[in-house]
């Protein structure tokens, strides 16, 4: 798989959600595409990632 242009090697599937809390994001300030289309955060919890999927991942940080 592919995040951010690096590549990540997956052992097996994983939910968008898991993977994103185990890399430290915080869930609600994220922006996800995968593999060109953007996931909806209601579907967080059931969209599964898999090895040949390409995902780029935005998080936004408040300040001012």
């Amino acid at each position: 798989m592919i995040v951010n242009g690096q590549r990540i090697d997956l052992v097996k599937e994983i939910s968008l959600i898991d993977f994103l809390k185990n890399a430290g994001y915080n869930t609600e300030r994220v922006a996800v595409e995968k593999n060109g289309g953007i996931v909806p955060k209601k579907f967080f919890d059931t969209e599964m990632l898999a090895d040949g999927d390409k995902v780029e991942i935005v998080h936004f940080v408040g300040g001012g």
